[in-house]
């Protein structure tokens, strides 16, 4: 193929990669602010997690970070385009022919996969050496918007973009699994970061689902980064004793509930 078509095709692919990346975060993080941050503010106003609301510069400064973390994942994603063309990713062409069923588990292990990737890269780039480099950015929103999902330093967009390679290259796992992982992953990233607690409690103001992390549990990292490194479940945090001492009574509270009292030994 000539030189220059293959620069077309390449960079064609690139900006396919980033309107669909850039339509998939935009869609979700503009949806969730305007369901809850406009729509249902009334009714939501009791789950609201932080007194002060993040202004209108924070939220412009996050999307536009937000738009060069998305460049980078495109670019990512063309690399790994480029690995398959060369014959040294088959994973997705084995994948397409193991039939629905292991599209399926493929789906559940690579998110069970990413939220462990997470969890320690996570912790990683919390280290006083790399923190400056890595993850300052995303903590300059200590009180987060939706548009917070993607507000990443380079060195961290790079990171995180990396995840879906290194896991091709491991787990046959097709394009369409992947694509619906990366839907996954940006409706509980813009939830995770949504300022409103959405996720529903029990009759005695736990989690319902507390296998999974709640908006107040990542919130309260971004308020006290020293704990809750978890993406998707509290495993992890759990495993590791790094989940927030008060977060069930923090997340009780948001749930407009109070956890049950202990009572005391005789």
């Amino acid at each position: 193929m000539p030189l220059s078509s293959t620069l077309t095709t390449y960079g064609q692919h690139w900006l396919s990669n980033l309107s669909y990346d850039l339509s998939r975060y935009a869609m979700f993080a503009i949806a969730v602010w305007f369901v809850i941050w406009v729509l249902l503010r009334g009714p939501m106003a009791g789950r609201k997690l932080r007194e002060a609301t993040p202004g209108a510069r924070q939220l412009v400064t996050e999307f536009a970070v937000s738009m060069r973390t998305v460049a980078i994942f495109s670019t990512v994603g063309l690399l790994t385009f480029s690995l398959e063309r060369a014959g040294f990713l088959p994973g997705p062409q084995i994948a397409a022919r193991l039939g629905w069923g292991w599209a399926v588990a493929s789906l559940v292990l690579m998110i069970l996969g990413h939220d462990a990737y997470f969890y320690w890269t996570h912790r990683l780039v919390h280290h006083r050496r790399l923190f400056r480099t890595f993850h300052r950015r995303h903590h300059r929103s200590n009180n987060p918007s939706p548009f917070s999902a993607y507000s990443f330093d380079l060195a961290e967009a790079a990171l995180q973009a990396a995840f879906a390679p290194l896991w091709l290259l491991i787990v046959p796992t097709a394009w369409p699994v992947v694509g619906l992982f990366m839907l996954h992953q940006i409706a509980r990233n813009t939830l995770g970061h949504c300022g409103y607690e959405v996720f529903p409690s029990t009759a005695n103001a736990r989690p319902l689902l507390g296998f999974m992390t709640t908006t107040t549990h990542h919130d309260l990292h971004h308020a006290q980064a020293g704990w809750n490194y978890g993406l998707y479940f509290t495993w992890w945090d759990r495993w590791m004793g790094t989940e927030h001492p008060d977060y069930l009574a923090r997340f009780a509270a948001a749930s407009g509930r109070r956890l049950p009292a202990v009572e005391a030994p005789q």
